[in-house]
């Protein structure tokens, strides 16, 4: 009986250690906590359109409150502010002020998707709780700014008395992903194997409608949301219902830099481009399929377009899925009119979107879509999937003209294709024209404007 009632004692002394000690953390972190913008971004190099938010939102604060110090979050440890800011400029062409400081994140590892083979979604978003615990411990800024969507790590910040922005690209789960599995359609986020089963179906639903209730209060504890898009406006709004504090921002698209290429394209073949990561809601074997489909439909004497993969890798699984794209495209026999650039400095990319005159982009549910932009913005025509972003806000028309294609299946990314490639000089001309006007809308200038005038408020009374 003794013994027993020593252990209770034990593990109540323990228990109490452990409260104690959250809360003297808490306490000494919210005392502490410096006069800075703390950026949480675990993967510094992702290379998409999350990480040029990143940088042109570090630069607006920079602009905006130069007394206030930008740190960035980063679990890429060879990362320092030297080799960040000089990446804002080969990257993206983001030329900060002066360089952020850096916190480096040893325990990246329980976000990565590679760590949960099951229930990923879920346990990502609890490794995101321990991550940001550890970035707040080691450095507590007035300001907390989540520019990878990570929700969850929004009552962190508010127990250490930060002040939470963010910036969602897209929700971590919508009402579509949910009609999905009602519907038990199968894609990238609903396994085959779910998708066959009535059971596993039914615990599927119980599980996104469990996540969505959570993932609703941890998102409202922002106090204020930017978002991307009119589809993602929507989605957090119903998911967070905080509308008063969610503004629209469009994300930064390099459309002024663009815009200087000529719309002239006289070099053959006609070459289309193919802008993103590789990742596998991206799409990519579709893109390949409609290009092998297109060029069957060519006439024999007509020259052979070429399709130029440009995207970056960020592990593993992402090399894995270049490597199967590349034996794709032996098995169309398509791979010698199939190019790909991996991992390329902002001036290439600018080079192969300048000589395209097609850019392709079939993500479903695509939540913006910067690259259908930068398409746009230089010149080449765009064919997006016929959903969210690019159909809310992007491909539309412009003055009365079109602007672009919209499609959904092989096929009809294929009869797009073959369009554009048939197209009189005059009339992709005119619709090109047509696009550069439309992607002024999304400039980098614009999203500075919009960021500021959304954090001021904030900055300015805190």
């Amino acid at each position: 009986m003794e013994i027993g009632v020593s252990v209770w004692g034990l593990i109540a002394a323990t228990l109490s250690a452990l409260i104690l000690g959250f809360v003297l953390i808490v306490v000494n972190g919210r005392r502490c906590r410096k006069r800075a913008v703390g950026f949480f971004h675990p993967f510094t190099n992702d290379g998409g359109g999350g990480e040029r938010v990143l940088w042109c939102a570090v630069k607006a604060i920079q602009e905006l409150s130069p007394d206030l110090d930008c740190v960035v979050y980063t679990g890429d440890h060879d990362a320092s502010p030297e080799s960040l800011t000089a990446r804002a400029v080969d990257r993206f062409g983001v030329n900060l002020l002066y360089p952020p400081k850096v916190v480096h994140l040893c325990k990246r590892k329980w976000i990565e998707e590679t760590t949960y083979p099951r229930f990923t979604m879920i346990c990502q978003s609890l490794g995101s709780v321990y991550l940001s615990w550890e970035a707040l411990c080691k450095f507590t800024p007035v300001y907390y700014f989540d520019t990878s969507g990570y929700a969850f790590t929004y009552p962190v910040a508010r127990i250490f008395g930060c002040k939470v922005f963010c910036y969602t690209h897209y929700p971590t789960i919508s009402l579509d992903m949910l009609s999905r599995v009602h519907a038990r359609s199968s894609m990238y986020n609903n396994d085959a194997l779910v998708a066959k089963s009535t059971l596993l179906s039914r615990c599927k639903i119980i599980y996104y409608t469990i996540f969505s209730w959570l993932y609703g209060i941890v998102g409202s504890c922002a106090h204020l949301a930017m978002v991307n898009s009119s589809w993602t406006k929507s989605h957090i709004e119903k998911l967070w219902g905080i509308p008063d504090r969610t503004k629209r921002v469009y994300p930064p698209c390099d459309t002024s830099g663009l815009q200087v290429l000529p719309l002239e394209r006289s070099a053959l073949p006609a070459k289309i481009v193919s802008v993103a990561q590789f990742r596998p809601e991206k799409a990519h074997k579709l893109q390949l399929e409609a290009f092998s489909a297109a060029i069957k439909k060519l006439d024999r004497d007509s020259p052979r377009p070429k399709l130029q993969f440009v995207g970056s890798c960020r592990n593993e699984a992402d090399e894995r899925r270049l490597q199967n794209l590349k034996d794709q495209a032996i098995e169309l026999r398509v791979e010698e009119d199939v190019e790909f650039h991996k991992n390329v400095k902002y001036r290439d990319l600018v080079r192969l979107l300048g000589g395209a005159i097609v850019g392709i982009h079939s993500m479903i549910d695509e939540h913006f879509g910067i690259c259908v932009v930068e398409y746009m913005a230089a010149g080449a025509i765009p064919i997006a999937h016929n959903s969210a972003g690019p159909m809310m806000d992007i491909v539309l028309a412009e003055d009365g003209k079109q602007t672009g294609f919209l499609a959904q299946s092989v096929q009809e990314y294929a009869d797009a294709i073959l369009k554009i490639i048939r197209m009189s000089e005059t009339e992709r001309l005119e619709m090109a024209m047509a696009a550069r006007r439309r992607a002024s809308r999304f400039s980098e200038q614009r999203f500075y404007e919009d960021f500021k005038a959304a954090v001021q408020p904030i900055l300015c009374h805190t």
